[in-house]
């Protein structure tokens, strides 16, 4: 039943129903799942993103730091350079005015033993020939011979007075200074011959390298001069800013080296502020544009790194578009996966899992007094011929088909879910106490479904319907489990009297299933009975199940002796409290609880061991379902039962409807095929009534056709039997098979056949299904008269 399919095979879903599945059945609750997910992986991306960029900053950062860093050495490395060059001219000064000091002093040496007349002339030609080496060969911008006094020691030209006169009061001081220190240094002592001093000073508002020696003489010969002092300086100076700055910029790269009295420098030059020796304070400042190698690679790589960084950029968004699409993919992926998991893939409506969490919601949520809800199953009619007939894709459009026709009927708040096959199950949430309109929802659904179906663009039309079972519910005390059996049992109930029809839950409907439970278990108590114990009388069981019987129809020759050919098997149960059972009363159920194969197996055997003793020219006719044609040793099945009861292979003829010729594969085919080539005949039973194909007629190799009682019944009624019978007659008679027609009751009838060429006959004008006991005379009276008649 649908009950047990829905409960006991997914009894493990339902209790996750009121956990995880509870939740993911609420849609608002359901979407959160993936909105996290996306935000997560939004935070991720912008993560990621924010991290590369951050990451290809710090390389430009770096860069620029690295270059800002080589800058700073070489422009502090540059700054040492001209320091040391300022150190090495001061230092240079003084070796140049230690020499020319020595010098004036050699002069004055040779000229002290000249006339005291010829020494003025003398020592002044001297010293103008030494100012001239001076300021040529050693490269100064003057040079003076002075006297302690700080008064020019020879004659000299305007120029040369008023050149020294300017720059006296500069100079005087290191004169002073050095005349107290040469003054201070004891008589004789010779740790420094020719005391001197040099420094940087501002002389002619330039730069200037200054120097300043001692140049020692003879007493006799200072005597000689008149002079009050020991001694005469030679004085001379160097500007920085001419050709020495020019040398120094070249020697040292210095790139457009200026000299200028203040700082004022472009934004791409740089100052060294030239410093007196004596004060300290500033007397200039050399200019220059600095060599920075740093911004010089700087310079150059920021095109590449540019372009590189470009690049990299692309790459990174395309990485982080791809991941981005990658997650949404998965996201999706996830989001599907779980759809799927609660979803009919073909039909997309809710599967089991999430219509029991919505049941189970449906039932927490009902507190308010007068509310009611209920539960609706609908089982379609003929689903199963339509997919038999017209294949899978078929049937999965009309499926398709059903679910549109179903969802334009109900309300958004109501849940239709697909249970499996043809199986749905409707959830009314909302159904007031008194409102019939769920009657009336779920008799428009039936009229509905009974409409025609086009499938395959209107190539086939198709005719179902559908059965349906309510129960409605108040309490939310009610388990769900108890809601859905009384839905199945109303279910049941409507597909048992008749289908296409909605039957209500009523109690009254359980004493029916439990007979139903009652028959079948009787059922398999008596298959088990005739199993193990032939004799059903020495069943010990305190439970009496009754007993099958094999009851037989004869088959009459269509001539005008109408001698009986043949009979068929026809199955009864004698049941102690229900009497005589006819097949549709049990066999469905065996079908249901898979008795059916153990069932036929009976049946075979009775009538084989029946049949054995009836005369050679006599067959018997057993009915077969699809199920035992596809148990894998059927046909060993057969011939062993006819192999122990002494049956004639030739005697025995398998009835198998049209619908079960649809249902067997090729294994079953092969064992058809087996059975008729031992002499088995092969009959296929009420021919017209369901798929009929002319292509299993020969593709099975059947042996004979049985028209019918439907088709039976309209001869003599309306003109339509009369033409189909005679065209299945005509039909049978072309392909060489022979026939049988069933249901036979008037004379009319039977002349018509008779006269239409079929050749058996069988129905209730020649005799009814009758037990094993009353046939047997039967078959005797037959013979007699067959003995008479010759």
């Amino acid at each position: 039943m649908l009950l047990e399919k829905l409960f006991v095979n997914n009894r493990g879903q339902y209790q996750g129903a009121r956990g995880e599945d509870c939740v993911l059945a609420d849609p608002s609750l359901r979407l959160l799942v993936p909105r996290s997910t996306r935000t997560s992986s939004g935070s991720v991306l912008v993560l990621l993103a924010f991290s590369g960029l951050a990451i290809l900053g710090l390389v430009f950062l770096a860069a620029i730091w690295a270059g800002k860093e080589s800058d700073a050495a070489a422009l502090d490395r540059q700054r040492q350079l001209v320091n040391s060059r300022l150190l090495d001219q001061v230092r240079g000064v003084s070796q140049d005015i230690q020499l020319m000091g020595a010098g004036y002093a050699s002069l004055l040496l040779a000229d002290s033993a000249m006339a005291s007349g010829k020494h003025e002339r003398a020592g002044a030609t001297s010293a103008a020939a030494f100012g001239k080496i001076a300021t040529t060969v050693f490269g100064y911008n003057a040079a003076f011979l002075v006297t302690p006094a700080g008064e020019l020691a020879l004659e000299s030209d305007p120029e040369t007075s008023r050149r020294f006169k300017w720059v006296r009061p500069l100079l005087q001081p290191m004169i002073q200074d050095l005349e107290a220190k040469q003054h201070g240094t004891p008589q004789g002592s010779t740790s420094d011959p020719q005391p001197s001093r040099v420094e940087l000073m501002r002389l002619e508002g330039r730069p200037s390298v200054a120097g300043v020696v001692s140049v020692k003489s003879s007493s006799n010969t200072n005597q000689q001069q008149g002079n009050d002092a020991n001694g005469l300086y030679l004085v001379a100076f160097r500007f920085l800013d001419g050709v020495t700055l020019d040398t120094l910029s070249r020697e040292q790269g210095l790139a457009g080296a200026r000299y200028a009295r203040t700082a004022d420098q472009e934004q791409d030059e740089v100052a060294f502020q030239i410093e007196a020796t004596a004060s300290g304070e500033p007397i200039g400042f050399i200019i220059w544009t600095p060599d920075l190698p740093g911004s010089r690679v700087i310079g150059r790589l920021v095109p590449i790194l540019s372009i590189a960084g470009l690049v990299i950029v692309g790459l990174f968004f395309a990485l982080m578009g791809r991941l981005r699409r990658s997650l949404r993919e998965l996201s999706a992926s996830e989001h599907h996966a779980r759809h799927l998991s609660l979803h009919d893939v073909l039909t997309g409506l809710p599967n089991r899992a999430l219509f029991a969490a919505r049941l189970e919601q449906c039932l927490a949520s009902m507190k308010s007094p007068g509310r009611r809800s209920v539960l609706a199953l609908v089982d379609l009619d003929k689903f199963k011929e339509v997919n038999d007939i017209h294949g899978h894709a078929a049937g999965d459009e009309l499926l398709r088909g059903v679910v549109d026709r179903m969802n334009a009927l109900i309300e958004p708040g109501d849940t239709l879910a697909r249970l499996g096959g043809d199986e749905f199950a409707l959830l009314l949430p909302d159904a007031r106490e008194g409102d019939d309109s769920h009657i009336l929802l779920c008799n428009t659904i039936i009229g509905a479904l009974s409409k025609p179906f086009q499938l395959r663009d209107g190539d086939i039309v198709v005719r179902i319907g559908c059965s349906i079972g309510i129960a409605a519910f108040h309490d939310a005390a009610q388990a769900s489990s108890e809601i859905l059996r009384r839905a199945d049992v109303a279910l049941y109930e409507a597909k048992t009297n008749g289908r296409g029809r909605l039957v209500e839950y009523d109690p009254s409907l359980d004493h029916r299933v439990e007979a139903r439970e009652n028959l079948k278990n009787d059922l398999r108590l008596v298959l088990a009975d005739h199993a193990h114990l032939p004799d059903s009388a020495n069943n010990a069981s305190s439970i009496d199940p009754g007993r099958l019987e094999v009851f037989f129809q004869g088959v009459h020759r269509a001539d005008a002796h109408g001698r009986l050919s043949g009979a068929e098997a026809l199955l009864r149960w004698r049941h102690p409290t229900l009497g005589l059972l006819s097949p549709d009363k049990f066999i469905p159920i065996a079908e249901e609880a898979g008795m059916i194969d153990q069932l036929g197996h009976w049946v075979l055997r009775s009538a084989a061991e029946a049949a054995a003793g009836w005369p050679a020219d006599m067959s018997v006719a057993v009915n077969v379902s699809p199920s035992q044609i596809r148990h894998r040793d059927f046909d060993h099945h057969v011939l062993s039962i006819l192999a122990e009861t002494g049956l004639p292979p030739s005697r025995l003829e398998l009835e198998l409807t049209e619908a079960a010729l649809f249902n067997i594969d090729e294994d079953a085919q092969a064992t058809l095929g087996k059975l008729r080539s031992r002499g088995i005949r092969i009959a296929l039973d009420d021919f017209g009534t369901g798929f009929s194909s002319l292509s299993h007629l020969i593709q099975f190799n059947i042996d004979r056709i049985k028209i019918d009682r439907s088709f039976v019944r309209l001869l003599g009624t309306q003109a339509e039997g009369a033409a189909i019978v005679s065209a299945i007659l005509g039909l049978s008679r072309t392909l060489g098979k022979a026939t049988t027609a069933e249901g036979v009751e008037t004379e009319g009838q039977r002349d018509f056949l008779v006269a239409a060429g079929c050749n058996d006959l069988q129905g209730f004008l020649f005799s009814r299904p009758m037990p094993l006991a009353d046939f047997l005379p039967t078959i005797r009276s037959t013979k007699a008269a067959a003995q008479v008649v010759r």
